[in-house]
């Protein structure tokens, strides 16, 4: 639902158009297709932490019921039609406390089935909103469940959600990601436990948890997973015999697998950067086939607000101020990722043009810092009236070089501004899954988000989305932004659908997000995807639901061109 789409953190008459073929069973001749991802996901349950490496792959082994395609619409996947006021599906109904709701009714499209056989049911939708509704489950999106007042189930197939409010976007449930019941409801047993006693943590193998066109059959920790085709997938048959994903966490060794044959395909979603892509087509521009995807993806810092030295909001506006972001974005990626200047894209239809922006500008950094108390030493770094020195910590993903590059290029600039900056960097499994998640960041925590078309921030910014042990580190408002009006401009984006106001409120919201730093907006990615030239079939969507949503469309022989 529009008024809960999570960052990472799109089968249609559309998408059939799109590729215009079905392959026969003997298509799957097209071998092993080797892909080269940058990170190892941190588990495998799809309704626990959100990362990109895990989405990538899941998409090929699994459905959402709602999502975005490659043209950035609004598409059924495992339902029949989307509700909509007119068509009836969707009406007006007022909650049990007085106040304007909703009830959306959807039909799950027939044959749907488990890997294991078993059929996919209306009993797998309530159990997994109760899963989701559970604060001690850990589930990244608790909010969205939350506003799920209730599922009335009519049959096997038929259900409708009743929902807390009426919103805009009430017909979007891509974050409703289904959990087989028979399987995951002993691991629920005990909710506090649910995160390490999933099946798809103990058993991630097993071929009931999975219902796409593949579905995963071998997990080396850290190093790959095999997938291979679901026999009881009844959609375009899949062309690959296997498809294994490969993580090379060190971003500089990407290019010596793909040149030596370990990998055929590096993917643009979560592989190697643009400048390390740009690099390796300059050199090799003949060889293989390049796309460079003009993105969604929100590279930012975000700042723990209860770090006593980030509290001060003269300190965050300091740290942007003291940052050439644009020789950035020209030296390292020749222009093609322009500055970020809110978490709302420019290629967004709801992005404000005159939003406020924070140029380069050392002296008034040194100015503000003045200001707050930091004053300049023979060291060179600012220390307070009680000679604590202006020292923070930046970390990100190891092994990611551009990353490691910028943060290098930050770290200097800083101490030109007189912070002394740490870096203390992890590999992107402990990174996502644990420091990130749990907020053990002490100051700076560098790494990206995947947006959806106009995606409301509400889990990244409301006060209620504040990850702590007590809520099972649900919600993704890492920094702990608490604020009134951002809180109220945000619930008022979602039930707010006249155009005119919408888009007042969403201004607004940028407005505040450029006044308030709770993340250091840096630029906006390209997704660079290098893949053979006999691989076809591959659309990507330059938006957090990856391409890999439509992988049975893929098709292509390494030894010989396309079957």
């Amino acid at each position: 639902m529009g008024w809960r789409r999570h960052l990472v953190r799109l089968g249609s008459a559309a998408c059939a158009a799109v590729f215009g073929f079905a392959l026969p069973p003997s298509a799957l001749a097209g071998g092993d297709l080797i892909i080269g991802i940058s990170q190892f996901p941190g588990n495998f349950n799809p309704n626990i932490n959100a990362m990109a490496a895990k989405t990538y792959i899941l998409h090929m082994a699994r459905r959402p019921i709602t999502v975005f395609d490659a043209d950035w619409r609004l598409i059924c996947m495992l339902c029949t039609e989307l509700p909509s006021l007119e068509n009836g599906r969707a009406r007006e109904e007022t909650t049990s406390e007085g106040k304007s709701g909703m009830a959306v009714r959807y039909t799950l499209k027939p044959g749907l089935k488990w890997g294991d056989g078993q059929p996919i049911t209306t009993e797998d939708v309530a159990f997994t909103w109760k899963v989701g509704r559970e604060p001690l489950s850990g589930v990244t999106v608790l909010d969205f469940y939350k506003r799920i007042l209730s599922v009335e189930v009519h049959d096997k197939r038929n259900f409708t959600l009743h929902l807390d409010r009426r919103t805009c976007d009430f017909a979007e449930i891509n974050e409703f990601e289904l959990l087989p019941k028979h399987l995951e409801a002993e691991a629920f047993a005990k909710p506090a436990e649910y995160r390490h006693r999933s099946l798809y943590e103990t058993d991630t193998a097993n071929p009931g948890l999975w219902y796409g066109p593949y579905r995963v059959t071998d997990v080396v920790s850290g190093s790959r997973v095999v997938l291979e085709p679901n026999s009881l997938w009844t959609g375009t048959p899949p062309h690959f015999k296997r498809v294994i994903v490969t993580t090379i966490s060190n971003t500089a060794s990407m290019t010596s697998n793909l040149l030596a044959g370990g990998i055929d395909y590096v993917a643009g979603e979560i592989g190697l950067t643009l400048d390390q892509a740009a690099a390796f087509r300059s050199r090799y521009p003949n060889r293989f086939k390049y796309v460079f995807k003009k993105s969604l993806v929100y590279e930012h810092i975000d700042l723990n607000l209860e770090n006593p030295i980030l509290k001060d909001p003269r300190v965050r506006r300091a740290l942007l101020m003291a940052v050439d972001r644009k020789a950035i974005s020209k030296q390292l990626f020749d222009g093609y990722q322009p500055v970020a200047n809110s978490v709302v894209n420019p290629l967004d239809t709801v992005y404000d043009p005159d939003v406020r922006k924070v140029t380069y500008d050392p002296s008034a950094a040194g100015k503000l810092l003045d200001t707050a108390g930091w004053k300049t030493s023979e060291s060179g770094i600012r220390r307070n009236a009680g000679g604590k020195p202006l020292r923070l910590q930046l970390m990100t993903t190891a092994g990611n070089r551009t990353r490691e590059l910028v943060e290098q290029v930050l770290q200097s600039q800083w101490r030109d501004a007189g912070f002394d900056i740490r870096i203390r960097n992890e590999p992107a499994r402990v990174f996502f899954g644990e420091t990130v998640t749990k907020r053990k960041f002490p100051a700076m925590a560098m790494y990206a988000w995947l947006t959806s078309p106009a995606k409301v921030p509400r889990g990244q910014l409301h006060s209620s989305m504040i990850p702590t042990a007590k809520n099972g580190w649900s919600g993704q408002n890492y920094p702990g932004i608490k604020n009134t009006q951002l809180d109220e401009t945000l619930d008022s984006i979602e039930t707010e659908c006249a155009p005119a106001a919408n888009k007042m409120l969403w201004h607004r919201l940028q407005d505040l997000y450029a006044t308030h730093l709770p993340a250091l907006p840096l630029y906006f990615r390209a997704e660079p995807h290098i893949m053979p030239k006999w691989l076809k079939g591959v659309r990507p969507t330059g938006h957090q639901y990856a391409s890999t949503l439509w992988i049975e469309h893929w098709r292509g022989n390494k030894g010989g061109g396309v079957k």
